[in-house]
């Protein structure tokens, strides 16, 4: 009997997995492995809230693999030393992995080819539509803007979704460690696994994405960004889903994917803009504690900001538009450094991805790929825009819920601030001060 391990990073899925559909097609027996690794750890990228969520995917992979006659095998230490050991053990004659972009993935990858040699196979298709490098500009490695790359992007040829296998055989008797139980940090945190992402997509209305996208309060975009983090759903397959869907709204929804694909190939070409500027500034931060920690506890005293980080705090997610608002104000407005919010951020997102993340705060601090690198998003006008009748707010700052229409988004303009609400840490009047002073424009 032929024997293939197939190494689960943020592929946790049976529907359109590249790497699980290679070793089920190499060998008689296959090993989907998922390796515990105290390196991730160490670097800070094991929240409660993400390690809660993945424990919620593991169970349900492990679920669905043992109605089709195989398991789920998770071992704890070095991703290369556990998976090579294993090899060997099996005699395994291969072992499949997702291509990863983050400087550690790099290093897995090489220490894996250390350890195993040509065993290794790995699949730089499974973690976005279109794979980091394949399209770059000439005499170039990558795109540095968004609107060139989603031209060639929509022209890219077509990968078919790959079925879920129907059945697999995975060898008896392979020690396994218990899938890790942690408490979440935040209470709303979403269910995880591939069975409830794939719940969530047949439940959610694509059609009115892209007239209901920027309504903080109508709460109507796909919320599958945690599925997609930790692979419990295939990018492919919902831009192919879509596609086949059509309309404006389905035609938004693919445009967000075509982001997270550029971010990708951001991240892969410049590793080191996980936290150093992609385009260096030469800013002169503020770094005031006490306001980033009013930041963070959403007592900012702008109702539009902390509706934003509570609801972060409470679900561990937080609607795109918010995040832009949230980032921006801490980035631009407060003029603090762009890594004390892409930590915290990291701290409590589910979905906390290193490109997405690192590169969307770049971006909103202007020291990423944005061509319009003093862009300031005013959150009294955000506010106006975003959540019109107050709705947002008033569902996330209770001390503000008896407040009507937008008066909920200027408290301080009241005889008495209602609740204890804090007032604001800096004059409404004059947000974009620190902005300008830092880069000169004054």
């Amino acid at each position: 009997m032929t024997v293939s391990i197939a190494l689960l990073t943020q592929d946790l899925r049976l529907h359109d997995n590249p790497v699980l559909r290679a070793a089920c097609h190499e060998a008689d027996e296959v090993v989907p492995l998922f390796v515990l690794d105290p390196d991730i750890e160490a670097a800070g990228f094991a929240a409660p809230n993400r390690l809660a969520f993945l424990a919620d995917c593991l169970t349900d992979l492990d679920g669905s693999l043992r109605r089709i006659g195989g398991g789920l095998v998770l071992r704890r230490g070095r991703s290369a030393t556990e998976t090579a050991r294993l090899a060997d053990e099996l005699g395994a004659g291969s072992v499949h992995v997702a291509a990863g972009v983050s400087a550690f993935a790099g290093r897995r990858e090489r220490e894996l080819r250390r350890h195993l040699g040509d065993r290794l196979h790995v699949h730089d298709e499974s973690l976005t539509v279109v794979p980091p490098g394949e399209l770059t500009p000439a005499g170039k490695d990558h795109y540095a803007v968004f609107t060139p790359y989603f031209r060639v992007w929509l022209q890219a040829g077509e990968r078919p979704p790959h079925r879920a296998p129907v059945a697999l055989r995975t060898p008896a008797g392979i020690a396994s460690e218990p899938v890790p139980r942690v408490k979440p940090d935040s209470p709303g945190l979403p269910e995880g696994g591939e069975s409830a992402g794939r719940r969530l997509w047949r439940a959610w209305n694509v059609d009115r994405y892209e007239e209901l996208h920027d309504d903080l309060a109508a709460d109507a975009t796909s919320r599958l960004s945690p599925y997609l983090h930790f692979g419990c759903l295939s990018a492919t397959e919902l831009a192919r889903l879509a596609e086949r869907q059509g309309g404006p709204g389905a035609e938004a929804f693919v445009r967000q994917l075509a982001w997270r694909d550029f971010h990708h190939q951001v991240l892969a070409a410049r590793p080191q803009s996980a936290w150093t500027d992609y385009r260096a500034k030469r800013d002169r931060w503020w770094n005031d504690e006490l306001e980033a920690e009013a930041w963070r506890r959403g007592r900012t005293g702008f109702p539009i900001v902390d509706a934003g980080m509570r609801q972060l705090a409470h679900e561990g997610w937080m609607h795109n538009r918010a995040r832009l608002v949230t980032a921006s104000f801490l980035a631009k407005t407060l003029y603090q450094d762009w890594r004390i919010g892409a930590r915290h951020f990291l701290a409590l997102l589910v979905d906390g991805d290193i490109a997405n993340n690192q590169l969307n705060w770049q971006w909103v601090a202007g020291t990423g790929t944005d061509t319009r690198p003093n862009r300031i998003l005013n959150p009294l006008a955000q506010a106006d825009r975003l959540d019109p009748d107050g709705a947002y707010v008033r569902r996330w700052v209770p001390e503000l819920a008896d407040l009507p229409g937008r008066t909920v988004h200027r408290p301080w303009k009241l005889a008495r601030t209602p609740g204890g609400y804090p007032q604001p840490i800096i004059d409404p009047t004059d947000i974009s001060t620190r902005l300008r002073t830092a880069r000169g424009l004054d």
